[in-house]
């Protein structure tokens, strides 16, 4: 009961700041537009709207993933499989974040073999592992993304040389609603990993924390080759 309690109330707690921000943006660029009517220019017009829709997207982005938790606990998320290169979800979870050269340094196997996964969310998993990791990470130090394989299964590394996390402490790196490292409450419910845990596992794979050699934080996101006998499958629920 007490340790419901605390989950709860993180729960209450960053729900009742990650809504406010967007929502009072959100708000704010709505009625300025409604207020000033013709008054604006059309670049102080864009740039209501241009908060508006970010607010709004952010909002949109916070339920989704409040729903993905809810089914990932329910066990009725549905994940459809089929061979992926990994370069093609990892390509985009760049551009996504707007990263570049100069925040993530690239090192992708050209060779390996399709992966076994659902391509959207693999790609989630590494949207989540990236941001996580980049918002770690010290200035002068890039984030690596790497793939490898190893017989029959393939892995995806998310290198980060920020603080790391204990070992003690890595039981608590997957729960929802946890911030390890994190100073200040600017950083979301703390959903993503123990989104990334539930998509990976969803789709056959593992997801580990390792230490980085130097300092820092690797996620392993190990998926199976797509070999010729691994037919695609869909589990119980909705297409994801």
């Amino acid at each position: 009961m007490a340790a419901s309690e605390r989950v709860r109330s993180a729960l209450l707690s960053a729900l009742g700041h990650d809504l406010h921000r967007p929502l009072a943006a959100a708000t704010a660029a709505v009625s300025g537009l409604r207020a000033a009517r013709g008054a604006l220019s059309e670049t102080d017009r864009e740039e209501l709207l241009a908060t508006a829709e970010e607010s709004l997207a952010a909002l949109a982005t916070l339920v989704t993933d409040l729903l993905d938790v809810s089914r990932l606990d329910a066990g009725v998320l549905a994940i459809t499989t089929s061979p992926v290169d990994p370069a093609e979800t990892i390509v985009p979870a760049l551009d996504e974040l707007a990263l570049g050269p100069g925040q993530v340094e690239i090192d992708l196997d050209p060779a390996l073999p399709p992966v076994l996964a659902g391509p959207v969310l693999l790609q989630r998993v590494i949207v989540n592992l990236l941001a996580n990791a980049v918002r770690h990470s010290p200035d002068a130090r890039r984030v690596r993304v790497a793939t490898s394989g190893f017989a029959d299964i393939v892995e995806i590394r998310v290198i980060d040389h920020g603080p790391g996390i204990p070992p003690e402490r890595r039981d608590e790196l997957f729960l929802p609603f946890q911030r390890l490292g994190d100073t200040d409450n600017t950083t979301g419910l703390g959903l993503g990993l123990a989104l990334s845990k539930g998509f990976v596992e969803g789709i056959g794979g593992t997801l580990t924390p390792e230490d980085t050699p130097g300092g820092g934080l690797t996620m392993v996101v190990a998926l199976a080759v797509a070999l010729p006998e691994n037919a695609p499958s869909t589990n119980s629920g909705e297409d994801a």
